[in-house]
């Protein structure tokens, strides 16, 4: 083969190769949630959990479709969060034939032990969080949100699959902010909340809240957190609900 034309197909699969490699995003129909609120010590967390679980209802996904857990569970339909619920009710998501699973995950964290819950004074870790996905949400698609000081660690090996997208507060050795009494949310959930009503898909959410988070550290004068992520091979692309 002429050395011009080798040349013309290496810059033609260069231009394609990775819109070529890169699957469909999978196409889903229906989603199974769980929403936890780690801690009461400040009101954030559980009004970032009563957000998402607003935008989740806004866009179509069933109220009995969602378990809410609670550091201070404010009635009937939201239980305790404490390890051992919270584990069980990751766990116990069946997800049909095109559903795929959510799980928001909003507390303090600590450096080598995961995120705080309060209720039971444990805390659940990566590796814990990704046996109780792989029982309840086997290889559907699954998007995990860890917010928190130091979550980046649920961004780790541990928890990576093709099929899963991770989102996360902050890099596995820097801390969060904004878990003020005063505030509404978190920074990076306030961010995030913020991101959803515009994007597509979980690859524009992350950039998005990424960017933000950069901009309101920089007025805080703070340690930049670095939100981590992950997305699996099997769900690049894939669209919110």
């Amino acid at each position: 083969m002429p050395y011009a034309v080798r040349l013309l197909l290496v810059a033609i699969w260069l231009a394609a190769g990775p819109a070529m490699a890169r699957p469909l995003a999978p196409l889903v129909k229906g989603w199974q949630a769980v929403l936890v609120a780690g801690d009461d010590a400040e009101p954030v967390f559980d009004n970032a959990v009563a957000a998402i679980d607003r935008w989740l209802v806004d866009h179509g996904v069933a109220q009995h479709a969602i378990v809410r857990l609670s550091a201070k569970p404010a009635g009937p339909q939201i239980a305790p969060a404490t390890l051992p619920r919270v584990l069980a009710a990751i766990a116990a998501l069946r997800p049909r034939a095109g559903d795929g699973c959510f799980v928001f995950i909003t507390s303090h964290g600590n450096e080598g032990d995961g995120l705080f819950l309060a209720d039971g004074q444990r805390f659940l870790y990566p590796a814990a969080l990704a046996r109780a996905l792989s029982v309840g949400c086997g290889r559907v698609p699954t998007v995990v949100v860890a917010s928190g000081c130091y979550s980046g660690a649920f961004a780790g090996a541990a928890m990576r699959a093709p099929d899963r997208i991770i989102l996360t507060a902050a890099r596995a050795d820097r801390p969060s902010f904004g878990c003020q009494v005063g505030r509404t949310y978190t920074v990076f959930d306030q961010c995030l909340i913020a991101a959803l009503p515009h994007a597509a898909d979980w690859r524009i959410v992350f950039g998005r809240e990424r960017a933000c988070v950069r901009r309101d550290e920089a007025r805080l004068h703070v340690l930049p957190s670095r939100p981590q992520a992950y997305f699996g091979a099997a769900v690049n692309g894939l669209a919110l609900p």
